[in-house]
């Protein structure tokens, strides 16, 4: 089941189309990256689902119902999580995440334990200072706390580590993938290195549409590249290759590259057993995610 559905949204600011016609499809329980260049539209996206923005034309379903703009029913399946939060500095994160559960209607007999549960779960468990000296990661994990509060189905989160350090990064995405048996994860970003690293699916914005969308296997596997990297002991058999298979490129110290297309893999092979050249690697290479999106903007 998917969790969001969007068909053929179009959405228009003045002379400027920044959605054409996206389609999008989120499953359930899934780590989805909405990966997109900076002004893509992922953010105009994430704020049509919410009811935010009045779409030009298309059709949004959340948890099998009908997103409607003016009249948000769907957002009590929906957490959110801006890519900047704004809080009330003068609260600690215990009173901002029970006021949140008193004006959303979480039963009082439940706030106590749902707040003590979440700062737990985001690291906040043993903090007692105000917000206004939280740093920007301590904000992030709080607003995530925030997002979480009324169990949604789906937590949408834009941009939630494009500010941070690395370790600010690295504690954001433990917690999205800690959550995931809970909610269906999505989140914006241009940063692909976190994508690979915890999702599960992705989808490609370019031009206000989606390139490409699936399984981050399926899309690796389907995009799988016909070239090959080998490495040898020293450079003198590096240069024998070289001069033997012209096409072959050098992309590092003793490390070789060639494609499928100029010299098979089994000619190669037979090369390197007939001259005894030994070799300390020799794989298939993988595609990136970079070169994936650039291929997709390319187009």
């Amino acid at each position: 089941m998917d969790m969001l559905h969007i068909t053929d949204l179009h959405k228009r600011f003045g002379d400027k189309e920044v959605l054409n016609g996206l389609n999008l499809a989120v499953p359930e329980h899934s780590i989805f990256g909405f990966i997109g260049k900076n002004g893509a539209g992922k953010t105009t996206t994430m704020k049509t689902v919410l009811g935010l923005l009045k779409a030009d034309a298309g059709e949004i379903i959340v948890n099998g119902e009908k997103v409607v703009y003016g009249q948000t029913s769907t957002n009590r399946y929906i957490g959110y999580l801006p890519d900047v939060p704004e809080f009330y500095p003068f609260m600690t994160a215990p009173e901002y995440l029970r006021f949140c559960g008193e004006i959303t209607g979480v039963e009082k007999s439940e706030i106590e334990k749902r707040c003590k549960e979440l700062l737990e779960l985001v690291g906040l468990g043993d903090e007692t200072h105000r917000i206004k000296g939280f740093s920007r990661g301590m904000k992030q994990r709080l607003g995530i706390a925030q997002a979480l509060l009324n169990r949604p189905k789906l937590l949408i989160c834009d941009e939630p580590t494009s500010a941070l350090d690395p370790v600010g990064r690295k504690e954001i995405l433990d917690i999205l993938l800690a959550v995931r048996e809970q909610t269906t994860v999505l989140f914006s970003t241009h940063i692909l290195s976190d994508v690979e690293r915890i999702c599960t699916d992705v989808a490609f914005l370019n031009n206000g549409v989606v390139g490409v969308q699936g399984k981050l296997s399926d899309i690796k596997t389907k995009y799988r590249s016909e070239e090959y990297l080998l490495e040898t002991e020293n450079d003198a058999d590096m240069l024998i290759l070289q001069q033997s298979f012209l096409n072959m490129r050098q992309t590092g110290r003793n490390q070789l590259v060639f494609h499928e297309s100029d010299n098979t893999i089994f000619e190669v092979l037979h090369f390197v057993a007939d001259r005894h050249i030994l070799l300390l690697k020799i794989e298939r290479a993988e595609p990136t995610l970079e070169s994936l999106f650039m291929e997709v903007v390319e187009k």
